[in-house]
């Protein structure tokens, strides 16, 4: 009997841990894998919102690892067709990127708008007296002949050198940085000298100072653009729930925008996303699969 009992003992020690074994090999196989998602964006203030909401979300709430790459324009689209990136949320169309759509169209899926309202041009302060770009050869000493751009790669820069061209005007394009650009704009407002520079809504300087476009009469810069969300086709299968979310993912100006200033005021761009994303949480779940 002390046999029996005791190979009955064994028996049900062996079966416990079998079923302990199938349970959690079950568990594993139905939790979704962990991947390394590859976001590009360009390094303006508005990419660098919504870039980082996003990540934090594809972090906290979905629970994969995201790797973040600040490049420009131009690498940013040619990566997202390669398949080094997996996707972006910083494709200004239908005309500042329109160049790089065209030639990667074949090798992306463009999931539509993640933001809407969005503009492109020249601004200029309030206190400056001139309100269209037709006008500016009339003041290129007021303004030093120069206008103060971003990065070179920028299709806003391309849009500028156009309108030089269109409106025949005798400027310098300055290439630099977004944060180059504003703080040439900061500097140029405290003394009140005049200054124009390369400008997209949303932007937090619109908050921050009184500024205005100047009036594009040849529609050199287009009319209104959307922000859109593109991905490269191996997203669906790498990671769906991933796909989904950016597929949903579609946010206003204003919201961008109330990151865009916490980001301003010296905050750290996944805390000021992560806290933005706990402040509006039924928002993010109306995006999440």
């Amino acid at each position: 009997m002390r046999i029996k009992k005791f190979f009955q003992n064994k028996l049900a020690g062996i079966l416990a841990i079998t079923i302990g074994l199938v349970a959690a090999f079950s568990i594993h196989s139905c939790a979704p894998e962990v991947e390394q998602i590859e976001l590009g964006y360009v390094l303006w203030d508005s990419e660098i919102a919504s870039t980082h909401v996003v990540a934090a979300i594809i972090e906290d709430e979905l629970g994969h690892q995201v790797s973040l790459t600040a490049v420009d324009a131009g690498p940013m689209w040619m990566g997202l067709a390669r398949g080094d990136f997996d996707a972006i949320v910083a494709a200004w169309l239908p005309v500042t990127h329109e160049a790089y759509l065209e030639q990667t169209q074949d090798d992306v899926i463009n999931l539509g708008p993640n933001l809407e309202g969005a503009k492109i041009g020249w601004v200029v302060p309030e206190y400056v007296p001139v309100n269209s770009i037709e006008e500016l050869n009339d003041y290129v000493d007021e303004f030093g002949g120069e206008v103060t751009g971003i990065d070179p790669g920028a299709g806003l820069m391309a849009a500028s050198e156009r309108a030089i061209e269109e409106y025949d005007l005798d400027y310098n394009l300055l290439s630099g940085s977004d944060a180059a650009m504003t703080a040439a704009l900061a500097r140029a407002i405290d003394r009140e000298e005049w200054i124009i520079v390369t400008g997209w809504t949303p932007h937090w300087k619109f908050a921050a100072h009184d500024l205005k476009y100047l009036e594009d009469p040849r529609n050199v810069f287009g009319d209104e653009e959307y922000i859109g969300t593109i991905v490269h086709p191996d997203l669906m299968d790498k990671a769906r729930d991933v796909y989904n979310f950016l597929d949903n993912f579609y946010w206003t100006p204003e919201e961008m925008s109330e990151v865009m200033m916490m980001i301003e005021e010296d905050m750290e761009p996944f805390d000021a996303a992560r806290q933005w994303i706990s402040e509006n949480p039924e928002r993010v779940e109306g995006w999440l699969p």
